[in-house]
C-alpha cells in the first residue's frame, strides 16, 4: 500500500507562490513555517497554506506537482481563489 500524498501551495502578501509535494503536510508545513526548510521558501517568507490537494499515493502527488508548476501564474491564482478567495493561510485546516 502506497502512502498517501499532497501538493500544496504556500504564498506571502505579495504573492510569491512555491508549489511542494509531501507524504506528510502537517510536518512540512510546520517546517517552513519555522524556517526550518531552507531555499526559496525561507528566502521569500512563503509561510501562508493557500491551497492543498490531498492525492491516493505520492506517486500520484508528484505528477500533479508536475502539472501545478507547468501551469502560467493566472491559472494558479485563478485555481487558488476558486478555493480559497480571501487568500486566507489554510494552516488551521491541516492541524
Amino acid at each position: 500500500m502506497s502512502k498517501q500524498g499532497f501538493v500544496y501551495i504556500l504564498g506571502n502578501e505579495r504573492p510569491t507562490l512555491y508549489i511542494g509535494v509531501t507524504s506528510n503536510l502537517q510536518k512540512r508545513l510546520w517546517e517552513h513555517k519555522n524556517k526550518v526548510v531552507e531555499g526559496f521558501s525561507k528566502k521569500y517568507n512563503l509561510h501562508k497554506l493557500l491551497y492543498f490537494e490531498v492525492l491516493d499515493d505520492i506517486e500520484q502527488a508528484i505528477i500533479r506537482e508536475k502539472q501545478l508548476k507547468n501551469m502560467l501564474r493566472k491559472e494558479k491564482i485563478k485555481l487558488i481563489s476558486k478555493n480559497n478567495p480571501l487568500f486566507d493561510d489554510l494552516y488551521g485546516q491541516i492541524f
